[in-house]
Formats: structure tokens, C-alpha cells, sequence
């Protein structure tokens, strides 16, 4: 049997007890936090914690395992440079959901040169240890904290915890249920209490791959996340920012569960909103390609209340709203849903469309409208004037009762003279 000598080990010890040393120092060191706008702060010193920052990654990018007279150090480090106060917003007179990222990344913080390299450091982490290691370390006040940052203005600090908490999400399994609830805690709060959030679409952006992994039949939370978060958030002024990411979570609940088309298509129709036509373009978008994967067998449901809503789109004085509105009926599977309930549906479209002829103000617009009218006619001759003679008939009717109330207020003034 071969004899290990005593030397060998207590050198061994020393080399690792003089890393370990080093690597306390270094977070030592990264602990001092910089303002960077304070004048005594120096130049150099500033420099000197990006260096340790960037040695103290390069050493994680190489370890496994850390002690825990390392990872206490480490995880506290890592706390004291993250969880900030945020700076006040740039511009408090506007919605901060409304801000262009692109155009005002030069007037966020200088800081972002140190903790673009913390957030580093701690995805670093969450990839390379175990779960049960940290779970310690990564509890729910650190999930909390971790959320509250997605209010930052600035793009890149959001994008960092985007794929952060991300990460712990799909490692951390005995936490999901926590971060689902705590994400919709954040949810409701901006949709019903403040209308002021940077991150709501980044948020989205990570539900959209969770719903992603959600196998059918869907569990009651979820639908219930559907109905009462994700419906709700097509009401408020800001959704236009993060629409695109809503509207991919909403077609990937649809596309799991086709019957749940009903449910998102009144949903969204109760919210449509009266002033904003950015919105109904966006709307009408969304609306066309949820058409296209509800169940056929809910076509009769929706065929009324969405025609009807397409056609005061179509009707709009706003231009953009009109045409995206009659473009609809370019797409099969919406001119389907309106043939099963063509009885019903049409005496709403041939009304609109002979108001467009008549009386918008847009050439194009009532060229469009033109097409519409000809492929109208097409599907049901008979019926379309059977249509314009009921409209004929109203108008007639509207007239005679126009005729009548002037005539009664004319004898009232007669009368009024008289006395």
C-alpha cells in the first residue's frame, strides 16, 4: 500500500487556504460600491473593481464547487451591488413604459461597467453549482429583490436578469410556483393600481416560454393566469410596448387549447379601446391571427360580436384602423367563420360597407371597401340586396320620423307664439 507523506497534504492545505485567501480578497475588494458620480471617487479605483469583478468570473468560469467560507462572501457581495435603490425615473411626467430604450441608453448610469460583470458572476453561478447548494443563498427575498430590479429603465441590466431569472427558473424547481406567483403579483399590480413598469415586457417575454412547456390539458392556474392577467393587460395605456410579447402568450394558450379561443376573443373585444388607434391596429393584428387557431367549432360564438367589432374598425375615420380593419377579410379562415353565420352577419357588414362608399373621406379606403362589396356579393347576391333594401327601408323610415318630429316642433312654436 503506498504511504502518502504528512508534507505533501500540508502543502497541499496551504496552496488551497492561499486561494481561498485570494478569492476573499478579491470580493473584499468588489464589495465598495461606486456612485461614480461623487468627485472623490478615483478614476483608478473604479478600474481596479472591474479587474477583480473580471478575475473573480474567470475564476468561477473554472470552479464547480465553492466552499462555503467562499459562497457566504460571494452571495453578500453580490446582494450589496444588486439590490439598489433604483434611480428616479427620467421623465416622471410620462408612463416609463413609454420610454424609447434605443434612444436614451447614453443617459443611464455609468455603473452598468460593474454590474453587467455582477450579473455575470451570478448567472456564472446559478449555471455551474447545485441548486440544494444555494438554496440557502437563493431564497425567496433574493427572488423578490431579483423581480423588483425588472423596473429599471435601462435595457441592458433588464435583459441580464431576464436570462438570470430565467435560469434559476428552470434549475430551481422547488421554486416556479413562487416566481409564477410573484411575476403575476407584478402583473396585477401595474394593471390594476399603477400603470408604471419597464419590465412587464421582459416578464412576458418569460412566460412566453413557460406556457411554452405547459402540457395539455392545461392546469386550472394556468387558465386562470390567462383570463385574469394576460386578458387584462390588453386594457392599459402602455400595452403597446409590450404587445408583442403579449400576444405570443396569448396564441400559445390558444394553440394548447383551441376552446379557449371564446374566452380571449371577449376578452379582448370588452377592452377595445375608443380613442387610441395604435392600439386597434394592434388589436386587429392580434385579433386575425387568433382566428386562424381557435376550434372551427366556435366559429358560430364569435362570428357576430367580431364582425361587428371589424366593422366599426372598418368605419373609422382614422385611415390606418379602416384599412387594417377590411384587410381581415383577406384572410380565409375569418371570411369562413363569417359564411357559417352569414344570415346574421351580413345586414352589420353590407351596412358598413355602403357607409364607407358613401361617406369616408379616404380614396383608398373606399377603394378597399370597393373589393370588399364585390366579394361580398359573390358569396350571397340575393342576400346582399336583401340587405341594401332593409337599409333602403330604414333610411326611408328614419326620413319619415325626421319629417314628423320637425313638424311637431313647428306646431310648438306656432303654439308658443300664439300665448
Amino acid at each position: 500500500m503506498k504511504r502518502i507523506k504528512h508534507g505533501s497534504i500540508t502543502s497541499r492545505l496551504s496552496f488551497s487556504n492561499s486561494i481561498n485567501e485570494d478569492i476573499l480578497s478579491i470580493i473584499s475588494h468588489c464589495t465598495f460600491i461606486f456612485t461614480f458620480t461623487d468627485p472623490s471617487e478615483s478614476p483608478s479605483k473604479q478600474d481596479l473593481k472591474r479587474v477583480k469583478l473580471t478575475q473573480l468570473l474567470s475564476i468561477l468560469k473554472s470552479s464547480k464547487k465553492l466552499q462555503d467560507q467562499i459562497l457566504a462572501p460571494l452571495m453578500s457581495m453580490l446582494s450589496t451591488n444588486l439590490f439598489r435603490p433604483l434611480p428616479p425615473p427620467s421623465n416622471p411626467s410620462i408612463s416609463s413604459d413609454l420610454i424609447d430604450d434605443e434612444d436614451s441608453i447614453s443617459s443611464f448610469p455609468p455603473t452598468w461597467s460593474h454590474l453587467q460583470i455582477v450579473y455575470d458572476i451570478l448567472l456564472r453561478l446559478v449555471i455551474n453549482m447545485d441548486p440544494e447548494t444555494l438554496r440557502d443563498y437563493v431564497n425567496h427575498p433574493f427572488l423578490l429583490n431579483l423581480l423588483s430590479l425588472f423596473r429599471s429603465e435601462d435595457p441592458r441590466e433588464r435583459e441580464s436578469l431576464k436570462n438570470v431569472y430565467h435560469r434559476i427558473y428552470s434549475r430551481f424547481i422547488f421554486y416556479r410556483s413562487f416566481m409564477r406567483k410573484s411575476m403575476n403579483d407584478v402583473f396585477l399590480h401595474y394593471i390594476f393600481e399603477k400603470e408604471r413598469h419597464c419590465g412587464i415586457g421582459d416578464l412576458l417575454e418569460i412566460w412566453g416560454t413557460l406556457i411554452n412547456g405547459f402540457t395539455v390539458p392545461l392546469k386550472e392556474e394556468h387558465k386562470l393566469f390567462l383570463m385574469r392577467v394576460l386578458i387584462p393587460l390588453h386594457k392599459t395605456k402602455g400595452m403597446h410596448t409590450y404587445h408583442r410579447q403579449l400576444a405570443y402568450c396569448v396564441s400559445q394558450f390558444v394553440q394548447k387549447e383551441p376552446v379557449l379561443g371564446v374566452v380571449v376573443f371577449r376578452g379582448i373585444l370588452r377592452y377595445w379601446p375608443v380613442t387610441n388607434c395604435q392600439k386597434e391596429i394592434l388589436l386587429l393584428e392580434e385579433l386575425e391571427e387568433l382566428v386562424e387557431n381557435i376550434d372551427p367549432d366556435q366559429y358560430t360564438k364569435l362570428a357576430l360580436p367580431l364582425c361587428t367589432q371589424i366593422t366599426k374598425c372598418s368605419n373609422s375615420w382614422n385611415s390606418q384602423v379602416a384599412e387594417r380593419a377590411l384587410y381581415v377579410w383577406n384572410n380565409e379562415h375569418f371570411v369562413k367563420m363569417a359564411t357559417l353565420e352569414i344570415e346574421k352577419v351580413f345586414p352589420i357588414v353590407v351596412e358598413g360597407v355602403e357607409r364607407n362608399l358613401k361617406w369616408h373621406w379616404s380614396k383608398s379606403v373606399r377603394q378597399f371597401t370597393e373589393t370588399i362589396k364585390e366579394m361580398l356579393e359573390d358569396l350571397d347576391s340575393a342576400l346582399y340586396s336583401k340587405c341594401l333594401q332593409e337599409i333602403d327601408l330604414r333610411e326611408y323610415r328614419a326620413g319619415q320620423e325626421e319629417i314628423k318630429r320637425r313638424e311637431k316642433w313647428e306646431r310648438i312654436e306656432m303654439a308658443a307664439k300664439k300665448n
